[in-house]
């Protein structure tokens, strides 16, 4: 697409501007009525519901702009990554919710974009775009987590339908999911090249969910299995045994999201709030108003400047990978640096707030105070989730830095 003049872009916020004025649901900007939170999620237990957070995502999914670089013909906006951009800034000038939360849109549809047939393009992504369908992620076993090559969830060609046996783990939301990506082994004799992609509508007779709760008292994550699971023919997107290219791609937009998200929560504070705030408020300021404690305002400043670095490059390599065919081996380098901040960050948060960041319920707790130490326990997951640390300094020494293997 041919790059924008400036007073074509101009003119184009101007539009945008107006419009997200015009669409916004009051509701959604008073703080007396509440929206479902899973309502965010979209997907078949809000089909025909009222809650504003659905109304607010079915307004922008008419426009397209719940997924606004992708191509008009398939539901998306048709946007420029410029144009995309001033959406972006302008939603986040507005404070307007996202409209969608969607691992269809942040992972599974590029990848359908690149190697689905015209028959399912057709039918899976104007559904992801209008929040039709939630997904899960179909990847981890209990056998095969960094080594995920070595997946044993069996599929079999049985003529006229796809036969699924064995089991996945930590699959997130796969109990309140619609639908799930998955990777399965159509071949037992090869290991990369025995693996296939494939969706799975969680209805299906077969398939189980059990959630698993976590140290933090959440329960995000579930085991997952497949008994005798049927599927159509047309439920495997791309070649048969060439779905571990298709798990790479997918891969790559899953850390570029992920990074994303450990860059946000106020200011690098996360869900408990600003991390700078409560310092001061906690450890005391000095006369100048800096936060007392010497050390601690050294660390609390450099990870606020590392969140600041990081989401401009995610910015720039975001809008790198709209200007070319999608996102790199340099997602692995933000993913890495991203995990690392986000558990910096909430053992500040823990270490600023001394004993009143200890707390786990009861009185004599503060909200914010009972979100810091289940913050810290779940950062614990950032370095595993998406490719663990080590996997991802792997492929940035293969794939970024070109370094050999060792021998």
């Amino acid at each position: 697409m041919a790059d924008f003049g400036a007073g074509e872009l101009d003119a184009f916020r101007a539009e945008v501007k107006a419009w997200l004025e015009a669409n916004y649901p009051a509701e959604l900007r008073d703080p007396k009525i509440k929206s479902d939170p899973e309502a965010m999620w979209g997907g078949r237990a809000f089909a025909g519901s009222g809650d504003p957070q659905i109304v607010w995502m079915r307004k922008m999914a008419q426009k397209g702009w719940t997924a606004p670089t992708w191509p008009k013909e398939y539901g998306g906006g048709g946007l420029t990554p410029q144009q995309a951009r001033v959406l972006d800034q302008e939603l986040a000038a507005g404070r307007y919710h996202a409209p969608l939360a969607s691992f269809g849109i942040w992972m599974l549809g590029p990848v359908l974009l690149e190697y689905a047939t015209e028959a399912q393009k057709k039918e899976y992504l104007p559904k992801i775009i209008n929040g039709e369908i939630r997904w899960c992620q179909g990847y981890s076993e209990p056998g095969a987590g960094s080594d995920l090559a070595s997946l044993q969830t069996k599929c079999e060609d049985k003529g006229d339908h796809w036969l699924i046996n064995g089991q996945k783990i930590w699959t997130s939301y796969a109990d309140k999911a619609d639908w799930c990506f998955c990777l399965v082994r159509t071949d037992t004799t090869k290991k990369h090249e025995g693996i296939s992609f494939v969706l799975i509508d969680m209805s299906k007779p077969g398939v189980e969910t059990r959630p698993i709760q976590l140290i933090s008292g959440e329960s995000p994550f579930c085991e997952t299995f497949f008994t005798d699971v049927q599927l159509p023919k047309d439920a495997l997107v791309g070649k048969v045994n060439g779905g571990w290219e298709i798990a790479k791609r997918l891969l790559q937009y899953e850390r570029q999201n992920i990074s994303g998200g450990f860059g946000g929560g106020g200011g690098a504070g996360g869900a408990a709030g600003d991390l700078g705030s409560i310092a001061k408020t906690y450890a005391g300021v000095d006369e100048a108003g800096r936060v007392a404690d010497h050390d601690l305002r050294q660390r609390v400043t450099q990870n606020k400047m590392n969140f600041q670095a990081l989401g401009q490059t995610i910015a720039r390599t975001a809008a790198e990978a709209r200007a070319s065919n999608g996102p790199s081996a340099a997602t692995s380098i933000i993913k890495y640096a991203a995990a690392s901040f986000a558990q910096e960050r909430s053992e500040l948060m823990v270490e600023a707030m001394g004993h009143q960041g200890l707390g786990w319920d009861g009185e004599g707790y503060a909200p914010g105070e009972l979100l810091a130490v289940r913050g810290w326990l779940r950062s614990k997951g950032n370095s595993i989730e998406g490719g663990t640390s080590e996997i991802n300094i792997n492929v940035v020494s293969k794939r970024v830095l070109g370094l050999p293997d060792p021998k």
